[in-house]
């Protein structure tokens, strides 16, 4: 149903430093640079980091990634942690969604709430 989304971020070269870290264990990359604006993607360009456009407040934002398997879901966790983002839960089941939903959940560096999740067993 998305096509794409794009979310602020008060530092572009932070956060294009952090998305190029922690979504390669998931497959995605760098895919589309426009102006100031960054896309990632597999194939295409469905995540953009666009420069805030105002000094208000960032609102917190929650991004879940499909990972492939749970090695990528813990790829994701230990990279994240590595770019210097805050870990909010390390990666492990949470049968309280599903029985096999293996996610982990970090902050990037605007405070956003940025999770892998696998489904599969």
């Amino acid at each position: 149903m998305l096509d794409h989304i794009a979310i602020q971020v008060r530092d572009i070269a932070a956060s294009v430093r952090f998305y190029d870290a922690v979504l390669a264990p998931l497959g995605g990359r760098r895919t589309k640079v426009f102006g100031e604006n960054v896309g990632y993607g597999t194939t295409g360009h469905c995540l953009w980091l666009v420069p805030c456009a105002d000094d208000g407040p960032a609102r917190e934002v929650h991004l879940a990634f499909a990972a492939d398997d749970r090695d990528a879901v813990d790829a994701f966790h230990a990279a994240a942690v590595a770019a210097g983002a805050e870990s909010l839960h390390t990666p492990r089941l949470r049968p309280e969604y599903h029985a096999s939903y293996y996610g982990a959940f970090v902050r990037d560096p605007d405070g956003n709430n940025i999770e892998a999740v696998c489904h599969t067993p």
